[in-house]
């Protein structure tokens, strides 16, 4: 993607979400190979509908060729159906707990859509309910509830997958309200924080809980930075993050900042709101730090090479073809491509893996697998 194609495309988003200088029209026309080329970063990003709901506001001269309009209108109506049921799927089991007794939380994905100018235009991806009482009780609770427990679900210290009669959405149930950063300590400080901050939930019209305005700022941020170091994150956690910003209040941005540096979030907050300034022209006084160019562009280069969770990174694409070790070295030396980033995250991944590695050697050998790598991918 061509930097003319890159500021088309930060033009549509702004649009979109009716950022501060957005005029509804484009800077320069596209013709049909831009807008092909738009459309399927669009798709690896997961914005389709976003920028899909952009498209309708251009003058129609500006607009894609017939055809292309009338597939990215196709797509976006399949994001707005499946909001609908995600929504209705939230509200169901949201239902379901509350009469076990719990108290729940949706931690992102229908609890972002709403705060959305149009809802039904955000990427609908899986449902993450955060479940009070911790592992062992949920691990007890969701047989009764008739749920079976898949054994290789176990390796996650914080959450497990639930299997539905409903197979079309991805379910998981966190009896953590973060995976934490990959320094203990400082995942320690975010962890007690995020616990004490997710007892202040709201019921919300959808018909689901939703947990305050710090607390998601936090979490999310945290989930950020997390997918950022291991394998990518595209525009869809971006501008959730935007979303965000613009509906916290000026305490809100205050007591986050106040926390940033103690919870190891601090050199990603400043990328981050680079990349937000830089596509979506947010202010500083929106911000909860001050941006970090130097830092920011890798991100925003990041985001362009890998999309969405870095799916779309060519080594990525590649890595069922070639040895779990040159995978592994190959990983690696990603991680130390970020050293500079964040030292002390990108010092503890490893240490982080060996542990990981270590946990799992029962589910290996129950396995026959050295490498788990294709049993999740």
């Amino acid at each position: 993607m061509n930097s003319f194609e890159k500021e088309a495309l930060y033009e549509l988003l702004r649009i979109a979400v009716g950022a501060n200088d957005a005029t509804h029209c484009l800077t320069h026309t596209l013709d049909a190979e831009q807008w092909l080329e738009l459309h399927s970063v669009c798709l690896k990003q997961q914005i389709v509908a976003v920028v899909y709901h952009a498209i309708c506001r251009l003058p129609k001269e500006q607009q894609p060729p017939l055809d292309i309009a009338f597939q990215w209108a196709s797509e976006a109506e399949t994001v707005k159906g499946h909001n609908q049921h995600l929504n209705a799927e939230t509200a169901r089991l949201t239902g379901l707990f509350t009469a076990q007794g719990c108290k729940m939380a949706v931690l992102k994905g229908p609890a972002n859509a709403r705060l959305y100018p149009e809802p039904a235009m955000r990427h609908a991806g899986d449902i993450d309910l955060w479940v009070e009482g911790g592992r062992k009780k949920i691990l007890e609770l969701l047989p009764k509830m008739g749920f079976a427990i898949n054994p290789k679900d176990l390796l996650s210290e914080h959450h497990i997958h639930l299997n539905c009669k409903n197979r079309s959405v991805t379910v998981e149930i966190h009896y953590k309200p973060c995976s934490g950063n990959f320094n203990p300590f400082s995942t320690s400080r975010l962890l007690r924080f995020l616990d004490r901050e997710i007892q202040d939930v709201e019921l919300v019209p959808e018909g689901f809980y939703v947990p305050s305005m710090k607390f998601a700022l936090t979490m999310q941020l945290a989930h950020i930075q997390k997918h950022f170091l291991k394998n990518g994150i595209g525009f869809k956690q971006i501008l959730d993050y935007y979303i965000l910003l613009k509906h916290s209040s000026v305490q809100d941005r205050r007591d986050v900042n106040a926390l940033l540096s103690s919870l190891g979030l601090l050199r990603s907050a400043g990328a981050l709101m680079w990349v937000l300034e830089r596509v979506w022209g947010l202010g500083e006084s929106e911000m909860i730090c001050a941006p970090d160019r130097k830092r920011g562009e890798r991100m925003l280069d990041e985001i362009f090479n890998g999309a969405n969770f870095g799916k779309y990174r060519k080594l990525e694409r590649r890595e069922v073809q070639v040895h779990f070790l040159v995978r592994w070295l190959k990983r690696k030396s990603r991680d130390f491509s970020l050293f500079w980033f964040a030292p002390s995250e990108v010092a503890w991944i490893f240490f982080d893996y060996l542990r990981s590695f270590f946990r799992s050697v029962p589910v290996r050998i129950k396995m026959r697998r050295l490498s788990l790598w294709d049993v999740f991918h």
